[in-house]
Protein backbone atom coordinates (compact mmCIF):
# COMPACT_ATOMS: atom_id res chain seq x y z
CA UNK A 1 0.00 0.00 0.00
CA UNK A 2 1.49 3.58 -0.84
CA UNK A 3 1.36 6.15 2.33
CA UNK A 4 0.91 9.92 0.65
CA UNK A 5 1.85 12.37 3.21
CA UNK A 6 0.63 16.06 2.60
CA UNK A 7 4.27 16.86 1.23
CA UNK A 8 3.55 14.15 -1.33
CA UNK A 9 0.18 15.64 -2.07
CA UNK A 10 1.89 18.61 -3.14
CA UNK A 11 4.34 17.31 -5.51
CA UNK A 12 1.34 15.81 -6.75
CA UNK A 13 -0.34 18.69 -7.62
CA UNK A 14 2.88 20.35 -8.78
CA UNK A 15 3.23 17.43 -11.42
CA UNK A 16 -0.51 17.76 -12.46
CA UNK A 17 -0.36 21.11 -13.10
CA UNK A 18 2.98 21.19 -14.55
CA UNK A 19 1.97 18.39 -17.14
CA UNK A 20 -1.57 18.55 -17.71
CA UNK A 21 -3.18 22.04 -17.35
CA UNK A 22 -1.86 23.11 -20.68
CA UNK A 23 -2.52 20.02 -22.56
CA UNK A 24 -6.08 20.53 -21.15
CA UNK A 25 -6.16 23.95 -22.24
CA UNK A 26 -4.72 23.32 -25.97
CA UNK A 27 -7.50 20.29 -26.08
CA UNK A 28 -10.55 21.97 -24.86
CA UNK A 29 -10.46 25.47 -26.04
CA UNK A 30 -13.55 27.80 -25.36
CA UNK A 31 -16.19 27.62 -28.25
CA UNK A 32 -16.21 30.17 -30.45
CA UNK A 33 -19.58 30.94 -29.61
CA UNK A 34 -18.41 31.53 -25.73
CA UNK A 35 -17.13 35.08 -24.98
CA UNK A 36 -13.29 34.68 -25.62
CA UNK A 37 -11.25 34.62 -21.94
CA UNK A 38 -8.07 37.02 -21.62
CA UNK A 39 -4.65 34.84 -20.91
CA UNK A 40 -2.13 35.83 -18.69
CA UNK A 41 0.99 36.99 -19.39
CA UNK A 42 2.54 34.05 -18.78
CA UNK A 43 -0.41 32.24 -19.71
CA UNK A 44 -0.41 29.44 -17.32
CA UNK A 45 -3.98 29.40 -15.55
CA UNK A 46 -5.11 31.13 -12.51
CA UNK A 47 -5.58 28.09 -9.23
CA UNK A 48 -8.13 28.24 -7.01
CA UNK A 49 -8.05 26.22 -3.84
CA UNK A 50 -11.42 25.52 -1.98
CA UNK A 51 -10.84 23.75 1.42
CA UNK A 52 -12.60 21.16 3.38
CA UNK A 53 -14.68 20.97 6.68
CA UNK A 54 -13.34 21.90 9.75
CA UNK A 55 -10.52 24.39 8.25
CA UNK A 56 -9.92 27.42 6.11
CA UNK A 57 -8.07 28.67 3.46
CA UNK A 58 -4.82 28.67 5.30
CA UNK A 59 -4.62 24.83 5.14
CA UNK A 60 -3.20 25.59 1.34
CA UNK A 61 -0.55 27.40 3.30
CA UNK A 62 2.12 24.86 2.39
CA UNK A 63 1.11 24.21 -1.12
CA UNK A 64 0.42 28.23 -2.15
CA UNK A 65 4.45 29.16 -1.75
CA UNK A 66 5.32 26.18 -4.03
CA UNK A 67 2.66 26.93 -6.78
CA UNK A 68 3.96 30.47 -6.90
CA UNK A 69 7.37 29.75 -7.15
CA UNK A 70 6.35 27.85 -9.95
CA UNK A 71 4.63 30.91 -11.69
CA UNK A 72 0.78 30.63 -10.99
CA UNK A 73 -1.66 32.96 -9.56
CA UNK A 74 -3.13 31.54 -6.65
CA UNK A 75 -6.04 31.75 -4.94
CA UNK A 76 -7.46 30.01 -1.62
CA UNK A 77 -10.92 30.79 -1.45
CA UNK A 78 -12.54 30.94 2.27
CA UNK A 79 -15.91 29.08 2.10
CA UNK A 80 -18.67 29.88 4.87
CA UNK A 81 -19.57 26.18 5.29
CA UNK A 82 -22.95 27.44 6.47
CA UNK A 83 -24.25 25.35 3.63
CA UNK A 84 -23.52 23.81 0.47
CA UNK A 85 -25.46 26.60 -1.69
CA UNK A 86 -23.61 29.16 -0.16
CA UNK A 87 -20.33 27.80 -0.20
CA UNK A 88 -20.56 27.12 -4.11
CA UNK A 89 -22.17 30.76 -4.66
CA UNK A 90 -18.61 32.25 -2.99
CA UNK A 91 -16.61 30.00 -5.31
CA UNK A 92 -18.20 31.20 -7.87
CA UNK A 93 -17.37 35.05 -7.04
CA UNK A 94 -13.63 33.89 -7.07
CA UNK A 95 -13.25 31.85 -9.67
CA UNK A 96 -15.11 35.09 -11.61
CA UNK A 97 -12.42 37.31 -10.28
CA UNK A 98 -9.97 35.52 -11.76
CA UNK A 99 -8.45 36.32 -15.37
CA UNK A 100 -7.73 34.24 -17.89
CA UNK A 101 -8.35 30.16 -17.64
CA UNK A 102 -8.83 28.64 -14.09
CA UNK A 103 -7.64 25.47 -12.57
CA UNK A 104 -9.91 24.53 -9.38
CA UNK A 105 -8.93 22.31 -6.74
CA UNK A 106 -11.02 21.24 -4.09
CA UNK A 107 -9.79 18.92 -0.84
CA UNK A 108 -12.55 16.79 1.34
CA UNK A 109 -15.66 18.56 1.79
CA UNK A 110 -14.33 20.89 -0.77
CA UNK A 111 -14.63 18.76 -3.67
CA UNK A 112 -18.65 18.86 -3.78
CA UNK A 113 -17.97 22.81 -3.83
CA UNK A 114 -15.59 22.98 -7.29
CA UNK A 115 -18.17 20.69 -8.65
CA UNK A 116 -21.12 23.08 -8.60
CA UNK A 117 -19.23 25.85 -8.79
CA UNK A 118 -17.20 24.98 -11.62
CA UNK A 119 -20.92 23.65 -13.70
CA UNK A 120 -21.56 25.46 -17.00
CA UNK A 121 -18.29 28.09 -16.64
CA UNK A 122 -16.02 27.80 -19.41
CA UNK A 123 -12.95 30.04 -17.96
CA UNK A 124 -12.70 26.68 -15.65
CA UNK A 125 -10.69 24.41 -17.56
CA UNK A 126 -9.83 21.58 -15.23
CA UNK A 127 -10.74 20.16 -11.67
CA UNK A 128 -8.90 18.53 -9.00
CA UNK A 129 -9.57 16.51 -6.56
CA UNK A 130 -7.43 15.96 -3.64
CA UNK A 131 -9.19 12.98 -1.43
CA UNK A 132 -12.42 14.77 -2.09
CA UNK A 133 -15.89 14.32 -2.47
CA UNK A 134 -17.38 14.25 -6.21
CA UNK A 135 -21.26 13.94 -6.03
CA UNK A 136 -23.62 12.70 -9.14
CA UNK A 137 -26.58 15.27 -9.61
CA UNK A 138 -28.68 14.38 -6.17
CA UNK A 139 -26.58 13.13 -4.47
CA UNK A 140 -25.84 13.85 -1.46
CA UNK A 141 -22.20 13.82 1.14
CA UNK A 142 -24.17 11.62 3.78
CA UNK A 143 -25.55 9.31 0.83
CA UNK A 144 -21.44 8.99 -0.11
CA UNK A 145 -20.63 8.04 3.52
CA UNK A 146 -22.74 5.21 3.23
CA UNK A 147 -21.27 3.42 0.62
CA UNK A 148 -18.31 3.11 2.47
CA UNK A 149 -17.12 2.02 6.00
CA UNK A 150 -17.58 4.70 8.71
CA UNK A 151 -14.27 6.87 9.17
CA UNK A 152 -12.27 6.54 12.67
CA UNK A 153 -12.86 10.52 12.07
CA UNK A 154 -16.38 9.96 13.05
CA UNK A 155 -15.68 9.68 16.75
CA UNK A 156 -14.20 12.80 16.88
CA UNK A 157 -16.98 15.06 15.64
CA UNK A 158 -19.14 16.67 17.87
CA UNK A 159 -21.83 19.46 17.69
CA UNK A 160 -22.77 22.53 19.00
CA UNK A 161 -25.97 23.77 20.14
CA UNK A 162 -26.51 25.27 16.25
CA UNK A 163 -25.73 22.15 14.72
CA UNK A 164 -22.34 22.52 13.75
CA UNK A 165 -20.03 20.10 13.59
CA UNK A 166 -16.33 20.15 15.00
CA UNK A 167 -13.43 17.96 15.41
CA UNK A 168 -12.94 17.71 19.27
CA UNK A 169 -9.33 19.44 19.88
CA UNK A 170 -8.02 16.88 21.95
CA UNK A 171 -8.42 14.15 19.25
CA UNK A 172 -7.32 16.35 16.56
CA UNK A 173 -3.97 15.54 15.81
CA UNK A 174 -4.91 12.36 15.87
CA UNK A 175 -7.82 12.21 13.18
CA UNK A 176 -6.83 15.19 11.18
CA UNK A 177 -3.65 16.46 11.19
CA UNK A 178 -1.33 13.56 11.79
CA UNK A 179 1.46 14.50 9.77
CA UNK A 180 1.60 18.30 10.72
CA UNK A 181 3.80 19.85 13.74
CA UNK A 182 2.31 19.66 17.15
CA UNK A 183 2.65 23.22 17.16
CA UNK A 184 1.07 23.35 13.86
CA UNK A 185 -1.59 21.52 14.50
CA UNK A 186 -2.35 23.54 18.10
CA UNK A 187 -3.37 26.69 15.90
CA UNK A 188 -5.23 24.31 13.28
CA UNK A 189 -7.83 22.73 16.20
CA UNK A 190 -8.02 25.84 17.70
CA UNK A 191 -9.14 28.45 14.52
CA UNK A 192 -11.13 25.41 12.86
CA UNK A 193 -14.03 25.94 10.96
CA UNK A 194 -17.30 24.68 12.15
CA UNK A 195 -19.19 23.18 9.17
CA UNK A 196 -23.20 23.36 9.33
CA UNK A 197 -24.35 19.78 9.37
CA UNK A 198 -26.91 20.57 7.15
CA UNK A 199 -24.46 21.01 4.53
CA UNK A 200 -23.84 17.59 4.43
CA UNK A 201 -27.45 16.28 3.59
CA UNK A 202 -27.78 18.88 0.23
CA UNK A 203 -26.98 18.23 -3.35
CA UNK A 204 -26.36 19.71 -6.62
CA UNK A 205 -28.73 20.08 -9.54
CA UNK A 206 -25.77 20.52 -11.83
CA UNK A 207 -22.24 18.71 -11.91
CA UNK A 208 -18.65 20.25 -13.27
CA UNK A 209 -16.75 16.73 -13.36
CA UNK A 210 -18.74 14.71 -16.18
CA UNK A 211 -18.11 17.73 -18.37
CA UNK A 212 -14.98 19.86 -17.31
CA UNK A 213 -11.17 17.23 -17.58
CA UNK A 214 -10.99 15.81 -14.27
CA UNK A 215 -8.05 14.47 -11.45
CA UNK A 216 -8.12 12.61 -8.90
CA UNK A 217 -5.53 12.35 -5.74
CA UNK A 218 -6.97 8.99 -3.45
CA UNK A 219 -4.56 8.49 -0.68
CA UNK A 220 -4.27 5.17 1.11
CA UNK A 221 -3.75 6.48 4.78
CA UNK A 222 -6.37 9.59 4.61
CA UNK A 223 -8.23 9.11 8.25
Amino acid sequence: MMVFTWKKVQKLLLGLFALSVVVVISMHPTPATSKELPQASNSKPAIVLVHGAFADGTSWQHVIPLLEQDGYRVTAVQIPLTSLADDVATTKRVINNQKGSVVLVGHSYGGNVITGAAAGNPQVKALVYVNAFAPDVGEKTSDLNKKYATPPISTAIVSDAANFLYIDRGKFHKFFAQDVSKAEVRVMAATQKPIASAAFEQSLNEIAWKKIPSWFIVTQSDV
